[in-house]
């Protein structure tokens, strides 16, 4: 990945994102660069036009030793941990701009090259080598320093767009296990009542179909309101007494303002088929479960209990992973922290399940 970030071009007008670098941004970086250098210089020396000259023949270096630095020698030897040999080539290119810098001064303005140093010279000393070398030294680093930051940036961005592309891809998924389990429960239910010859079955029929409506629409989206979503598991829980009849012990409470709320589509229905899976499946007598919807606030608070035979605890969502793991996966997923408070108790005659959940 490293390798891969170096070598990305800021000359690139491809580069998508908000870090997208164009030729208008160097012309904009270089012209203010070069302006404030030479006005520094010239108010410390009190001679702008000196300063404009040398500035020329500065940057006549500056920039090309930036730009060879960040996308040649930074790609194919840093980035090949070739660090000494990444060294050595700096340090060669730091005598050329020094050869460079001397000459072009010598021939253009003077044998008196460095006018602005303790004494004059007309030949390469050590204490002009060093400060010409520390001054390319210091206008490489900093250009390489905001390369990488760019490259950092836009690396970031790409990751983040990855990590967002693949919630969505997950969430999809998720949402896709719900719906085949659901519908092969339903299923088995419409086909023992066909064997029957129930006059139920019809019932059940369109109440699925009005399920599969739901579902097939509901779950292309992100969100849906959150009515809606109390609405087709009443639909679900009709399909259920219709099949069990008169050994449902049915409590639905709903309360609160419901109005601009959302929620992810078939969040709790796995919640629900999950009590009768466990607490109507498995049950000898009476079948007792509770559902109740409340708002307060800006959080739904939903609870699901179903009462259990004893010595039969429930074993929720043991084969596939699909239920309880799904919404708990989905709430991780799908909604922040703070946003959700998700619970699980069991005792040897109770299951329930409880979810706070920020919905506006």
């Amino acid at each position: 990945m490293m390798k891969r970030a170096g070598v990305l071009s800021i000359w690139n007008n491809s580069e998508s994102g908000p870090y997208r670098i164009t030729v208008w941004h160097h012309i904009i970086f270089w012209g203010l660069y070069f302006m404030f250098n030479t006005l520094r210089w010239g108010s410390y020396f009190d001679d702008y036009d000196y300063s404009f000259k040398t500035n020329i023949l500065s940057f006549a270096s500056h920039i090309p030793l930036a730009y060879f630095n960040v996308y040649y020698l930074m790609p194919k030897l840093i980035y090949t941990r070739r660090y000494g040999l990444y060294g050595l080539a700096v340090l060669g290119c730091l005598f050329l701009a020094l050869f460079f810098r001397f000459y072009t001064t010598y021939y253009l303005f003077g044998s008196n090259v460095w006018p602005e140093g303790p004494e004059p010279i007309d030949h390469i000393t050590l204490n002009y080598a060093i400060q010409m070398m520390i001054g390319e030294l210091y206008v490489m680093s900093f250009v390489t320093a905001i390369k990488i930051t760019i490259d950092w940036l836009q690396e970031k961005h790409k990751i983040h767009d990855l990590e967002k592309r693949q919630l969505v891809t997950e969430l999809r998924f998720l949402r896709t296990q719900v719906s085949p389990h659901f519908f092969f429960n339903t299923l088995n239910n419409i086909y023992s009542l066909t064997l029957e010859k129930s006059d139920k079955a019809p019932q059940l029929v369109l109440k699925l179909s009005n399920l599969m409506r739901y579902l097939l629409y509901a779950t292309k989206e992100s969100t849906q309101p959150l009515i809606r979503e109390i609405e087709n598991i009443h639909n679900y829980v009709e399909i259920e007494r219709v099949r069990f009849d008169n050994e449902l012990e049915l409590d639905i409470t709903v309360e609160g303002d419901f109005e601009d709320a959302t929620i992810a589509p078939m969040l709790l229905m796995p919640l629900v088929e999950n009590a009768f899976k466990h607490g109507a499946n498995k049950s000898i007598n009476g079948i007792d479960i509770k559902i109740q919807f409340r708002m307060i606030d800006d959080f739904l608070h939903f609870e699901i209990s179903n009462a259990v035979p004893l010595a039969m605890l429930p074993e929720p969502e043991k084969e596939g992973g699909i239920g309880l793991h799904n919404v708990q996966k989905r709430l991780e997923l799908g909604y922040a922290k703070q946003d959700y408070k998700f619970n699980i108790e069991k005792t040897s005659s109770n299951f329930k399940v409880g979810l706070n959940l920020k919905v506006k």
